[in-house]
């Protein structure tokens, strides 16, 4: 059986969540018309499929296999005790060809010149060659380019060969649906569907014939370089995917129930309960964010400290500081939601059928779960949209003044923190950086246009 981390069951309980959510939506006409309008925005569908692919991801670095009691979890340097996830599985290659240190993306030679003896026996100070990086090449000045070239070839012919099997597919199911193959086809092509499919199927396309580059140059090459100790940087960033996907998630799951509950009572109760609710967010919002957050997590490491033996193992110990985080960000973070849900419930509770439900001896839980929960909806959602991109941002933030996530967890704040330094070398290690910056903004990007579509759709005021 797979094992699991906190972190990692949370985080499956919540797609679970969102499965029996997207249920119930499929089951009411006045959830489905805003998705609708979603489903028709080419932004939003493109930006739909880059986070899915994201998502699989991070689904597949939260499965973790079993580990053997008396070797290595992958037979490859792995520690003992330590358990390895089905993305290790499958990065096996780069994740175990470790250099020596700094190299530049699909170079041949280390980044910094060494001492090196020569078969005559002298010594020259010159660039080594790389372990893993290029060892097919017998001589690199004349094979390196067309090395390169084939196997960027290569990986283009399997992208695309994937694609054309995964709209294949499609287009038989949905020929067997429609019961002819032109039907399907032909509005297809033209982009005439009421879905824009052509436009996730290039999205797919891009995806596809990127990865069948990077699988294929990953087999002779780092991709996008390595870093001081000499690990992959497409290692890493693929590693911190799960890392940003889990800060933006389970935030908002620590997120809502505060905001939810709180929220609804002040504006429905008023009175004393809406003061008591109004002096505890003013006084949270009072306190620089950044300070509760540093000072929760110095008492959370201090909690550490005293429990060595229950935090034995670096993944324990790297994912109960995570599942901290996620609980910290989200309990500095409910209050503007819980303001903006307090004001819409103190609008809904005078409107004439939530008055009639009043005279008619409608309990009061009655009336806030049918009435007044689902008409908050809409700004629930806007707002978890919203959230999520700078949820990310924010763990990236910690990371760089070290209140963030462990220092053995992959995440791009860890990246963009030990690459500050590299930025000063000479000759410059810029790779980690960018690559820190182009992930992380390939998923914030897409989870923005997402989130506006999602604004203008569900927004009763743009409503046409």
């Amino acid at each position: 059986m797979p094992q699991l981390l906190p972190t990692d069951i949370l985080f499956f309980l919540m797609l679970l969540g969102l499965a029996a959510l997207a249920g119930y939506t499929l089951r009411q006409e006045h959830l489905r018309r805003p998705w609708r309008k979603v489903a028709k925005s080419r932004s939003a569908m493109i930006s739909l499929v880059i986070l899915l692919s994201y998502l699989l991801i991070a689904v597949l670095d939260s499965i973790r296999l079993p580990v053997s009691p008396t070797g290595n979890a992958n037979g490859n340097g792995t520690p003992i005790g330590e358990p390895v996830t089905l993305l290790d599985q499958a990065l096996g290659d780069i994740r175990d060809s470790q250099e020596k240190t700094y190299s530049a993306p699909l170079a041949v030679y280390a980044h910094a010149k060494e001492m090196l003896r020569q078969p005559d026996g002298q010594e020259s100070w010159a660039y080594p060659r790389l372990r893993f990086g290029g060892r097919q090449l017998t001589s690199p000045e004349t094979e390196h380019g067309r090395d390169i070239g084939q196997r960027t070839g290569r990986g283009l012919v399997r992208g695309l060969t994937v694609w054309v099997w995964l709209m294949g597919l499609w287009v038989v199911a949905a020929s067997i649906r429609r019961k002819r193959l032109p039907a399907v086809m032909m509005p297809l092509l033209r982009g005439e569907t009421a879905l824009p499919w052509r436009a996730i199927a290039l999205t797919v396309l891009v995806i596809c014939l990127l990865s069948g580059v990077m699988v294929e140059l990953s087999r002779g090459y780092h991709v996008l370089g390595t870093g001081k100790v000499g690990e992959d940087v497409l290692y890493q960033s693929l590693k911190s995917i799960r890392t940003g996907v889990l800060i933006g998630t389970l935030t908002t799951v620590a997120t809502l129930p505060l905001a939810l509950v709180l929220g609804i009572l002040a504006g429905y109760y008023r009175g004393w309960v809406d003061d008591v609710i109004q002096y505890l967010y003013t006084t949270l919002n009072s306190v620089p964010g950044v300070l509760l957050i540093a000072a929760a997590m110095l008492v959370m490491q201090s909690y550490m400290a005293r429990h060595e033996a229950e935090f034995a193992s670096l993944a324990t110990r790297a994912d109960f500081r995570l599942l901290a985080l996620c609980l910290i960000l989200g309990l500095t973070s409910w209050t503007g939601l819980c303001r903006l849900l307090r004001a819409e419930t103190l609008k809904l509770r005078e409107l004439e059928y939530v008055q009639a439900a009043r005279v008619l001896g409608v309990s009061q839980g009655m009336i806030l779960l049918r009435h007044i929960l689902p008409n908050l909806f809409h700004l629930v959602l806007i707002s978890v949209a919203l959230d999520f991109s700078s949820l990310v941002l924010a763990e990236a933030v910690l990371s760089y003044v070290n209140i963030g996530v462990d220092p053995s967890t992959e995440s791009w704040g860890n990246m963009i923190n030990s690459a500050r330094l590299e930025m000063a070398r000479e000759p410059v290690v810029w790779w980690s950086l960018a690559a820190a910056f182009a992930f992380m903004f390939a998923l914030v990007l897409p989870a923005n246009l997402f989130a506006d579509a999602v604004r203008d759709a569900f927004d009763p005021r743009r409503a046409e």
